[in-house]
């Protein structure tokens, strides 16, 4: 069978935005009646209907993301909801990049702590979560340094993959790159992690009670740039961002790496690379970096109707591109 990703890339003009006035809209989830929800650096998730009216839902108003002048404090400090999941109630799953937490939100923005914990020990810089078709919670906490940007080392493995379910919570996996956007497979027997500094994506076969089976690098061993957010369409390809040096590229079943949209500014990536070589990476190199799509691509999501639209979530965006894709993207958890 011929894989629809043949041949197939996205220039500017097949792009389109949706939302505005958004802040750091890292993670969006896509519901089947059009319905986004977008991470908020606000304190919560905007919630962009289908007529395109949005509104803001957070339980405490937080300013701070808007109002400071230092670049780096805004992305470092104060409440950072980063990736979300819709719970098997329909509540949102926020881990919550600032407060070093995993929190659940009511639609109507009633919050509560979920975890912040494993073992009495402080979680860590919590980045992703995903439910999978059991109902288990997975989280990837990217690093134990507080500050997360002096982590973009080649120096560090401190991230680690969690799982939450009836046993509690407990660390599945460890030594991970600044580990990043996770996600299943179709059959749910491999868990494919991004390690952000690793530049590489690592998959775990995993076990009926969660346990890890197996662990192998997919893919190239090093893509090229700084992975982010990740996303399956239904014919198998694994979908990928670079944050900083914007790109969205895929890597087929078979382990082929293919550009679909690039947005870099060459010459601060470049920077941003040799740096880290020499393990001298300082917010100014990151902060130099970004296209003028969104800059910072984060995430990929599929949605619409027909899971054919792919929106892609960015830090220091205000709105959301989007673009049609020539292959559905594979159901979610809370889609089917």
């Amino acid at each position: 069978m011929k894989n629809p990703l043949d041949g197939f890339t996205v220039t500017r003009e097949d792009l389109w935005f949706v939302g505005e006035d958004l802040q750091r809209p890292e993670c969006i989830l896509a519901e089947p009646d059009g319905s986004l929800w977008s991470a908020d650096a606000r304190g919560g998730v905007v919630h962009i209907r289908p007529d395109g009216t949005q509104a803001l839902i957070a339980q405490n108003l937080d300013t701070r993301f808007g109002a400071t002048l230092d670049e780096a404090d805004r992305f470092t400090q104060g409440t950072l909801p980063n990736g979300l999941a819709f719970d098997t109630d329909g509540s949102i799953l926020i881990s919550n990049f600032g407060t070093d937490r995993l929190e659940r939100m009511a639609r109507d923005g009633r919050t509560n702590v979920v975890l912040d914990t494993i073992d009495g020990t402080p979680i860590g810089k919590v980045n992703f979560v995903l439910r999978d078709a059991r109902g288990r919670i997975w989280l990837t906490i990217s690093t134990r340094i507080v500050n997360w940007m002096s982590a973009i080392s080649p120096r560090y493995a401190d991230g680690y993959v969690a799982v939450l379910d009836n046993d509690g919570a407990r660390i599945v996996a460890d030594g991970f790159m600044f580990t990043n956007e996770i996600r299943f497979d179709a059959a749910e027997e491999w868990l494919y992690v991004v390690e952000t500094t690793g530049r590489r994506i690592t998959r775990l076969r995993i076990g009926e009670n969660a346990e890890v089976l197996a662990r192998e690098i997919f893919g190239p061993a090093d893509t090229g740039g700084f992975i982010d957010g990740i996303a399956f369409d239904a014919y198998g390809n694994l979908w990928g961002t670079h944050v900083m040096s914007d790109r969205i590229f895929a890597i087929t079943p078979e382990g082929e790496f293919r550009m679909i949209l690039d947005d870099d500014n060459p010459e601060p990536s470049a920077a941003l690379y040799e740096a880290f070589e020499r393990d001298a990476v300082t917010p100014n190199h990151m902060l130099a970096c970004g296209g003028t799509i969104a800059p910072w691509f984060a995430s990929v999501t599929f949605g619409g109707p027909d899971l054919r639209t792919v929106y892609i979530g960015s830090l220091r965006g205000n709105r959301i591109p989007a673009f049609r894709s020539p292959v559905a993207g594979l159901p979610m958890a809370h889609w089917r």
